[in-house]
């Protein structure tokens, strides 16, 4: 694997994303046909994580994907009061435990440890090595691959308008997300809001009127993730734009 890495950091890059989009789609599928949603999507994860978290650790590459302490206070990132906002989303309606408490508990465990292997490659891996040239290009390749890759949840069965929404939203997310980690140096604010907002998914109870529903949410977290991202520009410029 190391011989990949160093032969081009941003195939390497485009490789996990391949492997992890095309990796849960199909243990989604064999979760489903055993009979036990998400368990095998689980486990995928998990051992995505354990690869990529054993390969970081044994090149000494902890620090430079972000997975140390955040280099600033966090009264400068605002308490990361617009990532907590955006983290309730999902109980606006309500919580509901469906069909049973086993199953939400396993789809939000695997739901908040994709969040995890799509920050560590989305936000690491890809942003990263993007940096070295040109960090604009950087900062809006990683978000809208991040957001766009949500296309597949299409494949998934999921409903065109919804998944709709989730891209724009998950644009602005990953627009955010991107300068958090520039910002202040580590990927562990963004890990910890994705795994949230993921696994809180499972528990939110769903409105009659949806579409309306999504519609508020995409606004809500759009504005909240792009007022974030402009006042940490304003406040961190040159940390952000220094390669």
């Amino acid at each position: 694997m190391k011989k990949i890495y160093d032969k081009s950091e941003i195939w390497f890059a485009i490789m996990w994303i391949i492997i992890h989009v095309v990796g849960v789609s199909i243990t989604d599928g064999l979760s489903e046909s055993i009979g036990i949603p998400h368990l095998i999507t689980l486990f995928f994860s998990i051992a995505m994580i354990l690869v990529l978290l054993s390969f970081m650790k044994k090149n000494g590459f902890i620090e430079k994907y972000g997975l140390c302490k955040l280099d600033g206070s966090c009264k400068e990132f605002l308490y990361f009061i617009p990532l907590l906002a955006i983290c309730t989303v999902n109980f606006w309606n309500g919580l509901s435990i469906e069909p049973s408490v086993g199953e939400s508990v396993l789809k939000a465990a695997a739901k908040g440890i994709i969040g995890i292997n799509e920050e560590l490659i989305f936000r690491g891996l890809l942003f990263v090595c993007m940096c070295k040239t040109n960090v604009r290009s950087a900062i809006v390749v990683s978000s809208l691959t991040f957001g766009i890759g949500h296309i597949v949840n299409l494949l998934n069965g999921a409903p065109l308008f919804a998944t709709s929404c989730q891209i724009i939203y998950a644009c602005a997310i990953g627009l955010c997300f991107t300068l958090v980690f520039k910002a202040g140096k580590s990927i562990i604010p963004c890990l910890l809001t994705h795994f949230i907002i993921n696994a809180s998914s499972a528990f939110g109870a769903l409105p009659e009127d949806y579409q309306t529903f999504q519609i508020i949410i995409t606004i809500f977290v759009t504005v909240i993730s792009l007022g974030y991202s402009l006042y940490l520009i304003v406040k961190y410029k040159d940390r952000i734009m220094s390669n």
